[in-house]
């Protein structure tokens, strides 16, 4: 089944009591009078706070002593509702995070995220070469993963100085590295796109053709 998107909590009416109400997370929030501007303008910063908190108003675990696990989850808990597409299903990019973050778990997941240096995701870039993985595909996850420390210095986790040391490594630059290259994308047999050219949409069949003419790009 489709994971369905979190639909933004209403703002309602308690008939006892005749105030406004909203339901996050499972619990009643009561705003003030139904109707009122205060009722309105409360609803607005209870939505802004839980929207901007990845649509929970749970707070996240601060702290010195807050490990990588601990940060990471917090992180994903975001991304699922940040990572999704126009129809409010999960994006790819939210695959990629996801297996991203588990050398990062696996490895550092009871290290103090405060403490995460360095060394720490050089040691991860370097598990990842072992791992045969492709230049390219190295250094995108070794950049998602500095991407859930940036997050967490925008919701005051850790210190700004965590990122900012990990910026300090650089990707993996072609012939410098044992990580292997990706194979070029090379173009489609001519002989191929003549034989699926019947089977196109008219404007689809176009659009082949005159690349094929100009030599264009789809984006061109």
């Amino acid at each position: 089944m489709k994971n369905r998107p979190i639909r933004t909590p209403s703002y309602c009416l308690h008939k006892a009591t005749g105030q406004a109400v909203v339901r996050i997370d499972g619990k009643d929030y009561y705003l003030g009078g139904h109707g009122s501007t205060e009722s309105r303008a409360e609803y607005d910063r209870l939505i802004a706070e839980w929207l901007g908190n990845g649509r929970r108003l749970a707070p996240l675990t601060t702290g010195d002593g807050q490990s990588v696990a601990e940060l990471v989850l917090s992180f994903w808990r975001w991304a699922e509702g940040y990572y999704r597409n126009q129809h409010g299903e999960p994006s790819g990019e939210l695959e990629n995070v996801r297996v991203a973050l588990c050398p990062l778990r696996r490895l550092y997941g009871n290290t103090q995220a405060a403490a995460f240096g360095p060394l720490a995701l050089r040691a991860i870039q370097e598990e990842l070469v072992k791992a045969g993985l492709c230049r390219n595909v190295v250094n995108a996850r070794v950049n998602r993963i500095r991407r859930v420390f940036k997050w967490a210095v925008s919701y005051q986790l850790i210190s700004s100085s965590v990122h900012q040391a990990l910026t300090t490594v650089p990707g993996l630059k072609r012939g410098h590295s044992e990580a292997k290259e990706s194979e070029p994308v090379k173009p489609v047999a001519v002989a191929v796109v003549d034989a699926t050219l019947p089977f196109m949409p008219a404007p689809v069949r176009a659009m082949v053709e005159l690349q094929r003419l100009t030599g264009c790009r789809p984006g061109e």
